[in-house]
């Protein structure tokens, strides 16, 4: 048996909080599933060791508009699957299906507006598999152990984010660094990309007595074994926290202008939160409150969850 999941959603944080249902449609049919996603949600780096995944299809430009229509149900026809599970309500996929000659075709209504992305799936994947599915994820890479010298803590610093009005500023984690390693030896891993080259000089500029490392130059494929051995993860709610989650690494995310309902509750044993003053689970797109994070509560839970209190 042939089965795709189409996940169309092009963050990594969506890939990575969409995991779970993906392996419990693979558990349910005892088979790999294929993966039709785009380049950006970084699948294929995700998942290059995960048993239950057999394949990424890329969802590039020319599978997009009118003409990709047909050029993305020519590949899928070509691959002849007997089952998809399409994790959203669009019509357009749901008619790629039937032009690839997919006889078993699963999704969310055609009718579904605005959703909270975890309930959403959660509720479809458990009335396909008939089972109860934790909403916590867990990525599969093959783990390389005590990489890192235990005479310090190691920390994932996650300074980015997918736009200005969801980063804290730069200062505040320089200041964050500085004084957690005033308390107890820290190693930093800045958990960036190639875009973010004016944060990553900016912190540099001003890292003086701060022992660190940066992503910039590293596939996400290559940063998963240091994520995985940090102590914890601090940072803004992007890729690289969501990430952290799944690799079962104890996080502390900054939400400042993202729904916190989807993003932030989906794997309480794991992630801590703070928001900005006066908001309680309630920030969301628009909140813009960067300005209004209470930096003496962000050290404090930094403290706790790395066990320096």
């Amino acid at each position: 048996m042939k089965v795709l999941v189409i996940q169309q959603r092009s963050g990594i944080g969506d890939m990575v909080i969409l995991l779970p249902y993906i392996h419990s449609i693979s558990k349910k049919f005892n088979t790999p599933v294929s993966i039709l996603a785009k380049e950006s949600s970084k699948a294929a780096d995700l998942f290059s060791e995960d048993k239950y995944i057999d394949e990424v299809i890329t969802l590039d430009k020319k599978k997009d508009g009118l003409k990709g229509i047909f050029n993305l149900s020519k590949v899928l026809k070509e691959k002849k699957f007997d089952k998809v599970f399409i994790l959203n309500s669009s019509f357009r996929y749901n008619l790629i299906a039937r032009l690839s000659n997919i006889k078993s075709i699963y999704q969310y209504p055609l009718t579904l507006k605005k959703d909270n992305m975890v309930h959403t799936a959660k509720i479809f994947t458990e009335k396909v598999t008939g089972q109860e599915i934790s909403t916590e994820p867990r990525l599969k890479i093959q783990e390389t152990k005590d990489i890192f010298d235990k005479n310090f803590k190691h920390i994932c610093l996650g300074i980015s984010a997918s736009g200005s009005t969801k980063r804290w500023d730069i200062k505040n984690y320089l200041k964050l660094s500085k004084d957690l390693t005033k308390i107890y030896k820290c190693k930093f891993y800045i958990a960036i990309g190639p875009n973010d080259v004016g944060l990553i000089k900016e912190f540099k500029n001003s890292a003086e007595n701060l022992i660190f490392e940066s992503f910039e130059n590293l596939t996400i494929k290559q940063t998963l074994n240091k994520i995985k051995n940090c102590d914890c993860y601090i940072g803004n709610d992007t890729g690289f926290a969501h990430i952290s989650v799944a690799l079962q690494i104890k996080s502390l995310v900054l939400f400042v202008d993202t729904p916190i309902k989807v993003y932030g509750r989906y794997a309480p044993s794991l992630m801590s939160t703070v928001e900005p003053v006066g908001e309680k689970n309630s920030t969301v797109h628009n909140t813009l409150g960067k300005d209004s994070i209470s930096f003496d509560e962000v050290l404090t839970k930094a403290k706790k969850i790395l066990n320096l209190n």
